[in-house]
């Protein structure tokens, strides 16, 4: 764990505003459940550091991310935090439907000052526009992602999608109806999980694909 913390190569200033947002967490999960409770004691390692380690597959070039099921804010907001300085370009969407979830991401993004858009919406209600990367974390299953995702997607949008141990079984399921390119990582955090980076999705028997 250690490791992964030295190579994110974060500022004391962006390792104070993630610890801020441990606290925040920790505080609002005595009101609401945001997160399983039995992961909360490790959230620092479940939630935080295993969010943080996807910032290496954003591409240099993204301008747009959307993050679908935000929950508490993993991964997005935790990209935020770490983008904010490197790529203040960026600009993040996190799309969440569960109003309470909604209530501390926004009070996330105004004690840490990041400029991030938070919807509280239903996927299939938001204005189908494109984004250069879409991330979600512990949703749905691939093949429902790839549903949501296709309409967002233009010929260059990456998807970073962690998966667990069952992520072998997903890719088949969802190469029965999508077509996509998939480069499988490892997760620093769980030797049993994998971070899926998807690009070129189409769906099969699609003529407009």
């Amino acid at each position: 764990m250690k490791n992964l913390e030295e190579k994110l190569n974060v500022s004391r200033e962006t390792l104070s505003e993630l610890k801020t947002y441990q606290e925040l967490l920790t505080e609002w999960q005595q009101k609401f459940n945001l997160v399983s409770s039995a992961s909360l004691s490790d959230a620092w390692n479940r939630h935080f550091l295993d969010s943080a380690q996807l910032v290496q597959f954003i591409p240099p070039s993204a301008r747009t991310l959307i993050d679908f099921g935000s929950g508490a804010g993993f991964p997005a907001l935790v990209l935020a935090v770490l983008t904010k300085n490197r790529t203040p370009y960026l600009k993040i969407t996190l799309v969440e439907s569960i109003r309470k979830k909604t209530l501390f991401l926004n009070e996330v993004c105004a004690k840490l000052n990041l400029q991030a858009r938070i919807e509280n919406k239903r996927i299939e209600n938001l204005s189908r526009q494109k984004f250069d990367v879409i991330t979600s974390r512990a949703m749905c299953s691939l093949e429902k992602l790839l549903e949501y995702a296709a309409p967002f997607c233009h010929r260059d949008t990456v998807c970073i999608f962690p998966k667990g141990c069952s992520f072998q079984e997903e890719l088949s399921r969802a190469q029965l109806v999508f077509g996509f390119d998939c480069l499988v990582q490892p997760n620093q955090l769980s030797e049993d999980g994998k971070i899926l980076i998807i690009t070129n999705i189409n769906k099969k028997g699609d003529t407009n694909a």
